[in-house]
């Protein structure tokens, strides 16, 4: 996701992997409860998407139980505060000590440490932050319920094209996730039939965005396509107004993460205006999102419900689904299967698990930020249906 820098994590089985190939039947079958393990960052700068993630997942076992096809389910939650060695050593305390028998993964860095671990002990693995594409190769026990860069970053660069932009900068913070966005897009956008008149990286930390934005008005684009964290975006926002590219006619977009649904309602009006695309807003028109959102912030002192929370949620919904499924055995290749092609309505709409890349397929939406009664929102302005990753579907 847009919140951290993307870590090369070179592999091997760490230490005590013998003990999980006895873990299989830590996953009994006759077990009364079934554990799940949460691992994410729950303190530090990315302690909020953790948070998110955690209290999403809470609230769908609040409204939905905790007992599934005759079984008690435990919520385990564990800080691995974004590291991903952390992650790999709290992940195999649970799978031996604890007996967990379905994790749930975070960050990227993160995710990608737990994949030996869950590829020996076979343990059912749902990526419920992660937004990059390659995750769920790493593991055929990893299904996902968040997003992928790839499948917002191409809809908004088709939507651009049609929309009459022919020529676009892109800016975009120099790592992993950044990268992945800006490739995607660039590739789509000439596709479409439009033109990237430069690529820019900026410095992950502490960057001054102002010779970018500069040197992006000298190229004389339609169109700025942006990807930086979200603690960034609304500086960037305030930058490009301060230095009068909104009277310029250059038109401001970017990934539905920039503009956090958590972080909007302290983001300056300078962000008006800006187009996103994204899977999820509080400000989805739907009943069940309404009520989703009414109960996310009763239950956690106000805050507004987040794209990460929604992924959590809808995470919980696919483990209770496929435990029906299973009649609650716990085998991992059993739950995996189970999960593969379910379908089912979310707070951010319609959603499925794609069968073949066990990646999620759901709704990618064109939004606008505005102003609703004193408060910024992504009001959606266009629906694109049931996309799929593009770099999955273009390697089948």
């Amino acid at each position: 996701m847009s919140r951290t820098p993307f870590a090369v994590l070179v592999g091997g089985v760490i230490g005590g992997v013998l003990a999980l190939a006895a873990v299989q039947s830590g996953h009994a079958q006759t077990q009364d409860v079934v554990k799940v393990g949460l691992v994410m960052p729950l303190t530090g700068v990315l302690g909020p998407v953790g948070k998110q993630a955690v209290a999403g997942a809470r609230l769908y076992m609040a409204q939905h139980g905790d007992t599934v096809a005759g079984r008690k389910i435990e919520l385990i939650v564990r800080d691995d505060a974004s590291v991903p060695d952390n992650a790999k050593r709290i992940a195999q305390e649970l799978i031996v000590n604890d007996k967990i028998a379905i994790l749930g993964g975070g960050l990227t860095p993160s995710v990608l440490a737990l994949a030996p671990l869950v590829n020996e002990s076979k343990t059912a693995t749902v990526v419920m932050v992660s937004g990059t594409s390659i995750v769920t190769d790493r593991s055929p026990y990893f299904v996902r319920t968040s997003w992928t860069h790839a499948q917002q970053a191409s809809v908004l660069a088709g939507w651009a094209a049609r929309s009459g932009s022919k020529r676009a900068t892109i800016i975009a913070s120099d790592w992993t996730p950044g990268h992945e966005a800006a490739g995607v897009f660039a590739a789509s956008f000439i596709a479409a039939g439009g033109s990237i008149v430069e690529a820019l990286k900026v410095p992950l930390a502490n960057p001054d965005f102002a010779p970018f934005l500069q040197r992006a008005r000298d190229g004389n684009p339609d169109t700025l396509f942006i990807f930086v964290p979200t603690s960034q975006a609304g500086i960037l926002a305030k930058q490009f107004v301060e230095r009068g590219l909104d009277k310029s006619g250059i038109k401001l977009i970017g990934p539905g993460d920039i503009a956090d649904d958590e972080d909007l309602p302290g983001m300056s009006d300078a962000m008006i205006g800006m187009i996103t695309a994204g899977f999820y807003s509080a400000y989805h028109p739907s009943d069940l999102n309404r009520d989703y959102v009414a109960a996310f912030r009763k239950a956690n002192a106000n805050v507004r419900p987040n794209f990460i929370s929604v992924s959590a949620y809808d995470g919980m919904h696919l483990i209770y689904q496929a435990l029906h499924a299973t009649g609650g055995r716990t085998n991992g290749d059993a739950l995996v299967e189970a999960m593969k092609g379910m379908a089912w309505e979310s707070p951010r709409g319609p959603m499925s698990i794609d069968p073949k890349t066990r990646e999620v397929v759901h709704n990618i939406y064109i939004r606008k930020v505005e102003k609703i009664g004193g408060e910024l929102y992504s009001v959606e302005q266009e629906t694109f249906q049931a996309i799929k990753d593009p770099t999955k579907v273009a390697n089948r």
